[in-house]
């Protein structure tokens, strides 16, 4: 008999393979062997993808620092976990999409508030068409404003920030999803109040986090805290000047301000 995995020649008596590790499937594919399987596979707390994601929380410095230190096979990968993350999160636009039709946020009455929604709806429509992009984006990014607040902190180099910041972003946009596929199709909270939550506890997840891993104590968490939303500021600044210079170089800039002249000339 050989391992149907690896071809690896095994003795008739074997329940795993010497080599690869895979177990023996002798039985054919039924309902019932399939449901168990699924049910092991998912939720079975042994198996490394709901540990995974428990020990997120209870631990991260568990999951993160031990696979930063070489600990590869308790815990699922980063970058699997990472591309788990972008497909749930791609399911939860489909459910924004089918169940919250309506995503008007401003006064659609006046001619400024339809240029306003206008470009929200562009700006939603870009980041869900490249939302996968977006999120890989927002690493590098997180791990250099991590490694500016962290200057004098020589724990972790930037390639070990971007597996913390990997980690940290999937679980975060995993929790996300499974929170929009409850309350969005039963209306329990819309689509804006819902994303004006989602910044705050990012940012204490996040916190949480680094404090862990760099074992530090409340007074120099809050500290770092601190730290990191005055290098946010700076980025946010940069941000909104390049989002400004689009705007004067598409038109969209002075579409704005002749919508706002129409509306105070009416009034």
């Amino acid at each position: 008999m050989t391992c149907k995995n690896c071809s690896f020649q095994l003795s008739d008596h074997s329940d795993y393979c010497n080599k690869c590790g895979a177990k023996v499937i002798r039985n054919r594919l039924t309902l019932k062997n399939l449901f168990e399987h699924v049910s092991e596979t998912f939720f079975n707390y042994d198996n490394k993808l709901l540990r995974t994601f428990v020990d997120l929380f209870k631990k991260p410095e568990a999951v993160i620092g031990g696979y930063i230190n070489g600990i590869r096979k308790r815990y699922v990968n980063v970058i699997s976990y990472f591309a788990l993350a972008i497909t749930l999160s791609g399911l939860q636009i489909l459910i924004i999409q089918k169940f919250q039709t309506d995503l008007t946020l401003y006064d659609t009455t006046t001619e400024v508030g339809l240029r306003q929604q206008a470009m929200f709806d562009k700006t939603y429509k870009f980041m869900n068409d490249y939302q996968s992009l977006v999120m890989m984006l927002y690493i590098p990014l997180y791990a250099l404003m991590a490694k500016i607040v962290f200057f004098r902190v020589k724990t972790f180099n930037y390639t070990e920030l971007l597996v913390i910041f990997l980690y940290a972003q999937a679980q975060f946009s995993i929790c996300i999803a499974l929170i929009t596929a409850i309350v969005i199709p039963f209306n329990l909270i819309s689509f804006a109040a819902l994303g004006m939550l989602i910044l705050p506890i990012q940012f204490f997840y996040f916190a949480y986090c680094l404090k862990r891993l760099y074992q530090l104590n409340t007074g120099q968490i809050i500290l770092r805290t601190l730290i990191f939303f005055v290098v946010l500021a700076v980025v946010f600044i940069i941000f909104t000047l390049i989002m400004v210079l689009t705007m004067i170089l598409n038109g969209d800039m002075q579409q704005l301000i002749e919508a706002q002249k129409a509306a105070k000339s009416g009034g």
